[in-house]
């Protein structure tokens, strides 16, 4: 645990501390016009296509601000934006604003499917199916060899040690439980509530449920793939270690639709597990926080409301 504090600290030494401060306040303006004025909701409330130019402009903005930042205040302006960076973190915004927008896959389910399983199986298959297009989209990284091999974007284990993450992951539990208590986050979680109306047709549910949780479960993975892995792990080799702050002030803007205490510290936990991931090069810690975080959330939610009810 010590070793990690090490390397956060190290890191904040050897990273600019006005592209630092002025992107904190950056973000933290952003937060503050998405829970006054709704930026999120008010994309999603968008024909899907309009929808889609919103979120890759708004996604492009903050990466392209934090990255200039950077250039601006600490870095040696020599190589930098090389074309290939540039690109893959241009797609990388299109990829995301793709996720970020409602899919209808109804059109690929058997029309023998009925109600309530054509809505069980939308809700499950989704986060799969988005996994499965992330793996395409670093399948085309790869073949334009903007990214390397799977060792390039985190999928290693060599040196790995899962110990320390799953002390970081009992440091969070009291403030999960301290979450669990609010109504915001109760307004949100257990997402497996979306399940509900599985219970008048099926006995007993808990396994259908599971089966939704590992589904959930999956979309952490590509989470972490994608913005440790491919955003940070990937990038060190165009430029460094300042790979991390763009990815996290990007990380903060896709939980807009979180509640406002999920979204902020989804800034700070995005440049911890950056921090990691540039230092390890591995996505599997930060996967064992993610993922247990996500977990316990569910739990937390779950108990939440079995108090509060």
């Amino acid at each position: 645990m010590r070793a990690f504090f090490q390397y956060f600290a190290s890191w904040l030494r050897s990273s600019s501390r006005p592209a630092l401060l002025i992107t904190i306040f950056f973000v933290a303006s952003l937060v503050a016009a998405n829970y006054t004025i709704g930026i999120e909701w008010r994309l999603q409330a968008l024909p899907w296509y309009l929808a889609l130019v919103g979120f890759f402009v708004l996604f492009s903005m903050v990466l392209a601000l934090v990255w200039g930042l950077q250039y601006e205040w600490g870095w040696e302006k020599q190589g930098y934006f090389k074309p290939k960076m540039v690109l893959l973190l241009a797609l990388a915004a299109l990829f995301f604003s793709f996720k970020m927008v409602h899919w209808d896959i109804m059109p690929l389910l058997p029309r023998s499917l009925v109600y309530p399983w054509t809505r069980y199986v939308l809700l499950v298959l989704q986060l799969p199916l988005k996994l499965l297009l992330l793996f395409i989209f670093l399948w085309i990284c790869r073949r334009l060899d903007l990214i390397g091999s799977l060792g390039s974007i985190g999928l290693t284990a060599k040196d790995f040690k899962p110990a320390p993450y799953f002390g970081m992951l009992l440091l969070v539990v009291p403030l999960v439980a301290l979450a669990s208590t609010q109504h915001d986050f109760q307004a949100v979680y257990p997402k497996v509530r979306n399940l509900a109306f599985m219970n008048a047709y099926v006995h007993p549910a808990w396994p259908w449920k599971l089966a939704y949780e590992i589904s959930y479960g999956l979309d952490f993975l590509g989470i972490e793939l994608f913005f440790r892995g491919l955003l940070v792990i990937a990038v060190l080799r165009y430029a460094g270690t300042d790979a991390i702050l763009p990815m996290a002030a990007f990380y903060c803007t896709i939980h807009f639709g979180k509640p406002m205490g999920e979204c902020i510290t989804a800034f700070f936990g995005g440049l911890i597990l950056g921090v990691l991931a540039a230092r390890t090069r591995t996505i599997y810690g930060g996967l064992i926080v993610h993922l247990g975080l996500a977990w316990l959330m569910e739990l937390g939610g779950w108990l939440g409301h079995l108090w509060m009810h």
